[in-house]
């Protein structure tokens, strides 16, 4: 039944009746929505979207009969992310014990409508719309399901993330991890240093391709959101079920803060003055000073961002992302200030003044309700009791995390970095690492099998990271993204078999349903045949590496 529907991801339970003997329902301009207490946004939600794509008014009503009932109903579940829906000739009935399952079952109605229904406004007048007799219960299996869209390297603009905040919502996806610094660019206002955006939001020009890569684009590339963009991206993303986490770097990959605050650097190894936004890819060497200034300017940075990313109920709208990765220690150790440093707190070296520095903000947050999460590197030196790790370097830094008693975010390159090329071909745009294909992503397990039950509990769940390096726009993000972003978003809701017994052939079936989804969308996915002649990039070198990438 699941390849008659197509659902992606696949529900936990799903019964039908054999074709022929089981009536489904119809929808129509009679139709209206009965919505219990408390479910008046789904509600809304179901108007502003399938109603528009169908041409149906689905009014108010009472009554079980002829349309769509929600229903919150906390006896269902404690899982405030499962639901129930079952489709007869009588109603189609929505069923959750919290908000978010009842969205979710809202997203799995839109799917069981057919495609059509992912358009913004009808194609076909007074159509009759067609749901199949179907039961289902489901939930998720992680509890973190996210996607890290790194905008520093190329900005995208307000709209083209709620956009992508739509496309998370379509496909069960519950954290945006916001990555908004970088050596390429700051993109968050930050009302107290005007100079962020003023001078780090813009770089003169852009690599083409990867930073071997010869070409050039000559002409300035940025931009930035303001604090009420961010505000409008946050409750945005509230309204689907997304909590948004953001990533402000420290004490690396902080060039474009540097060259707007020269300060912050460690003016007695160079002249911080000289510096710009960097217009190359790689890792900056220009990090950082460990010092009281530098730690000054970033707690009034985050005490404004905490303004911008409140708490409220949903499980991970605590965290603040740190980043802490990559932070090259030459400056530091050619900096007499760093030296000192280091002496005076006491510490054994480069790695302990990184420790040093992501613990102060540790402390910082922690003080204020919020919990730090960084990449695997702030491992180094020792972390905090209290942080949260991004595993990206494999599965390594995820292990030895949960094993410390620390959670984890499950996101290693050789399985669900979608920059990474996705086949081997001449036609493949830009090649980045490792061959990562539809299947690669598909066999993806977040969970360490070496790890022991109660270790595996600190596993919050996983996240698909998309670094834009080589996305010169939304289409190249879409090209990188899907469809490889569905089936990471079946690894992470649906419980699936062990790696090797997962069923890839039956949910090539269902994609080939969930392609039309797509092209209703208007996402620029790459076509299981291969790349269109306009998603190519001819000529611009990448950075392919050959061979299986490493298991750990």
């Amino acid at each position: 039944m699941t390849v008659r529907t197509g659902l992606i991801p696949a529900p936990g339970e799903l019964s039908a009746p054999p074709p022929g003997e089981g009536a489904g329902h119809l929808l129509d301009a009679g139709s209206g929505i009965d919505a219990g207490p408390g479910t008046e946004r789904v509600a809304q939600w179901l108007r502003g979207t399938v109603g528009a794509a169908t041409g149906l008014p689905l009014p108010p009503r009472t009554g079980d009969r002829d349309g769509i009932v929600l229903r919150l109903a906390p006896e269902e579940s404690g899982d405030a992310e499962a639901y129930g829906l079952t489709v007869d000739r009588h109603a189609i009935t929505l069923r959750a014990a919290a908000e978010p399952g009842l969205f979710h079952a809202a997203q799995t109605l839109r799917q069981l409508l057919g495609p059509d229904a992912f358009r913004r406004a009808p194609v076909t007048p007074n159509r009759r719309w067609e749901v199949p007799a179907v039961t289902i219960r489901d939930a998720p299996r992680l509890r973190w399901r996210g996607l890290m869209l790194d905008v520093a390297r190329h900005f995208m603009p307000k709209d083209g993330v709620l956009r992508y905040l739509d496309l998370m919502a379509a496909h069960k996806l519950n954290v945006l991890h916001f990555h908004l610094t970088d050596d390429q660019g700051w993109r968050v206002e930050i009302l107290k240093y005007p100079r962020l955006t003023e001078i780090g939001s813009w770089r003169a020009r852009t690599k083409f391709g990867h930073r071997a890569s010869p070409l050039w684009e000559q002409k300035p590339h940025g931009g930035f959101y303001t604090q009420d963009d961010i505000r409008e991206i946050v409750a945005y993303a509230a309204e689907r079920h997304i909590t948004v986490v953001p990533e402000i770097d420290v004490p690396g990959h902080s060039q474009a803060a540097i060259a707007a605050y020269p300060e912050l650097g460690n003016t007695d190894v160079i002249d911080t003055t000289t510096l710009s936004v960097w217009d190359d890819w790689g890792i900056s060497p220009h990090v950082l000073a460990p010092t009281d200034t530098t730690v000054r300017f970033y707690e009034d940075v985050f005490e404004e961002l905490l303004g911008l990313f409140p708490t409220d109920a949903a499980e991970f709208s605590q965290f603040v992302h740190v980043g802490g990765d990559e932070c090259l220690k030459d400056q530091w150790r050619r900096s007499p200030a760093a030296q000192a440093r280091i002496r005076e707190l006491g510490l054994a070296d480069e790695n302990g003044l990184q420790a040093w520095f992501i613990g102060h903000f540790d402390a910082w947050l922690s003080a204020r309700g919020r919990r730090l999460i960084g990449w695997d590197e702030i491992l180094e030196g020792g972390l905090a009791k209290g942080a949260a790790v991004s595993s990206w370097r494999g599965y390594g830094g995820g292990v030895a995390a949960a094993r410390a008693g620390h959670d984890v975010v499950m996101c290693p390159e050789q399985y669900v970095y979608l920059d990474h090329r996705q086949e081997a071909g001449a036609d493949e745009p830009v090649p980045i690492g490792y061959v990562r294909t539809l299947e690669d992503v598909y066999r993806f397990e977040p969970v360490p099998p070496e790890l022991t039950p109660e270790e595996a509990e600190h596993v919050l769940g996983a996240q698909a990271n998309v670094w834009t390096e080589v996305m010169e726009d939304h289409a190249r993000v879409d090209y990188q993204a899907f469809p490889r972003l569905a089936a990471f978003a079946e690894v992470a809701w649906s419980r699936l078999p062990a790696p090797g017994e997962r069923d890839f052939a039956g949910f090539e079936e269902r994609m080939a349903v969930h392609y039309r989804r797509l092209d209703a969308l208007g996402v620029g996915y790459r076509p299981p045949s291969g790349p269109r002649p306009w998603q190519r990039r001819p000529g611009v070198p990448g950075r392919p590496i050959e061979g299986t990438p490493p298991n750990r």
